[in-house]
């Protein structure tokens, strides 16, 4: 495969040719910054949004892999309006509309499904023949099948904390799961080794500072901005509110954005929300300072928190990158807010795990006047968790 050249986002480093460590800029980390390679934005010109059939593999030609797509048929996922608030009705004020892009509707239950359709892609092209993931559910589950898929063998990196359900999931699709029992940044050393030794292709972050995932594997998180285009076409998008950790999926959904708006098809990027739980919440923490080079260097304690699958240390620098150009922020959400808020769309019929409603949470408070358009992202399914 002749795969794009990856630069840093940040300091334009070119990443060695030919490379699949997969482990940011190396420059950017010495200065403490996690920063990722990644390839040039594709060119949309001449797309026609009301033919994209949706998922990463609608648009082939705007991904950086070559050969034969994996695929489970993922993309195209529900958006669902969601109801207005009761006060606000009691009080006869109109307010604006507020809708969940259900990313549960996905194969395996995530949006981990974009990424590792397109991950395993690269994996086949590079001559991989084992790919591997540290996670805490979602992405092992979805490497676990694309890799199945792909006919590849798979490894996982997990914990004891993992949900039944995943665990299962995991395990019924063949992948080997490997519990570690020490903190995330020993299960992190422990995948390292594994590629770094055994040449093992890497579908996730396990550097530190954390430079976030797979290049050629985010790339599949842009076809969530090209969908949202599609099926609000027409009408401005004012607000997307996405769950963050390490930005993979937010800074992919910028980059899809990004693209859409210099081929002339949507008249400007949406503002973008990183959506945080309070107890771990590092873009939160880097926007209170004035100054940028203070907001990459942030470091804030991670704690528990029902949102188990979120939680980073530190921004990854793509983040801070896709809220600075959108004019974006990020805001933070405590515990019982965030289960207040998952009860809450099960009374619409909505199931989602405890991140996702962190994301709809947070993008309650943002929708102001009657015009107003704001999508929360509802990264994964709520059913996997359901009995433990």
């Amino acid at each position: 495969m002749t795969s794009p050249v990856l630069h840093c986002l940040r300091c334009g480093r070119a990443a060695a040719a030919g490379g699949t460590r997969f482990d940011g800029c190396r420059a950017c980390a010495a200065e403490g910054i996690g920063v990722n390679t990644m390839p040039p934005l594709a060119d949309l010109g001449g797309v026609d949004l009301a033919a994209y059939r949706g998922g990463p593999w609608g648009l082939p030609a705007a991904l950086p892999v070559s050969g034969p797509p994996v695929t489970l048929g993922e993309g195209n996922t529900p958006v669902v309006r969601l109801r207005r608030d009761p006060e606000h009705a009691q009080e006869g004020r109109p307010v604006g509309e507020l809708w969940l892009k259900y990313e549960g509707g996905n194969p395996t239950g995530s949006h981990k499904d974009r990424a590792m359709a397109v991950g395993l892609a690269a994996a086949v092209a590079a001559g991989a023949d084992t790919v591997v993931a540290a996670s805490s559910g979602n992405a092992g589950a979805a490497a676990a099948a694309y890799a199945a898929r792909a006919g590849l063998r798979c490894v996982v990196f997990t914990n004891e904390a993992v949900p039944t359900g995943l665990r299962a999931q995991i395990d019924a699709l063949g992948a080997e799961r490997v519990v570690h029992r020490g903190t995330t940044a020993e299960r992190n050393a422990e995948m390292a080794r594994a590629v770094e030794e055994r040449g093992w292709y890497p579908l996730t972050s396990y550097s530190s500072p954390s430079p976030g995932g797979n290049p050629y594997a985010n790339e599949g998180y842009k076809s969530v901005a090209y969908e949202l285009a599609r099926d609000f076409s027409g009408r401005r998008i004012d607000t997307v509110v996405v769950p963050t950790s390490r930005a993979d999926l937010l800074a992919g959904i910028g980059r899809g954005f990004r693209e859409l708006t210099a081929a002339g098809l949507i008249a400007r990027e949406p503002r973008l929300v990183a959506a945080e739980p309070a107890a771990s919440a590092p873009y939160t923490a880097a926007l209170r300072h004035p100054d940028r080079a203070d907001q990459e260097r942030t470091r804030v304690a991670d704690g528990p928190t029902v949102a188990f699958s979120l939680g980073e240390e530190r921004p990854c620098w793509q983040g801070l990158d896709a809220l600075w150009r959108s004019s974006g922020t990020a805001m933070a959400v405590a515990d019982d807010a965030i289960m207040a808020e998952y009860r809450r769309l099960a009374t619409e019929g909505l199931i989602v795990e405890p991140s996702s409603a962190v994301g709809v949470a947070v993008a309650r408070e943002l929708v102001g006047g009657p015009d107003a358009l704001v999508v929360a992202i509802g990264t994964a399914t709520g059913m996997k968790g359901l009995g433990d």
